[in-house]
């Protein structure tokens, strides 16, 4: 099963979702680990108290940009404060891998991301 899943972050990592500057959105964030050289921008378009649309561009690691384009094609739909109640638990169940320390770190740089996106927006 654990091959199953790794496939499936590679899979997004080699053809991610959602990927590409997106203009006319109405809030963006820019993140980077420093530790690891991880980037990633993500830009959110609202309609109402829903996310209508989600867009990233970045670089680094596979788990990083694969994490990235998995939130993407997740959160599409989503209403803001529930993004906003996400955490650890819930990228650890839809990437469905274990990570440790250094690697969670690069799975959480999307979704906080997206989170700040979203309270600028707010």
């Amino acid at each position: 099963m654990m091959d199953l899943y790794r496939e499936y972050i590679l899979n997004h990592y080699q053809n991610p979702r959602n990927f590409g500057k997106m203009e006319g959105a109405d809030s963006s964030v820019k993140l980077s680990n420093p530790l690891c050289g991880d980037e990633v921008k993500v830009y959110v378009k609202f309609e109402g108290e829903k996310v209508s649309k989600i867009n990233f561009e970045g670089k680094g690691c596979v788990i990083s940009q694969a994490s990235a384009s998995i939130l993407t094609e997740e959160l599409k739909g989503k209403k803001k404060e529930e993004i906003l109640s996400l955490d650890k638990n819930f990228m650890l169940k839809l990437l469905r891998i274990p990570l440790g320390p250094n690697r969670l770190k690069c799975a959480l740089l999307p979704l906080e991301a997206i989170q700040k996106a979203i309270k600028n927006g707010l």
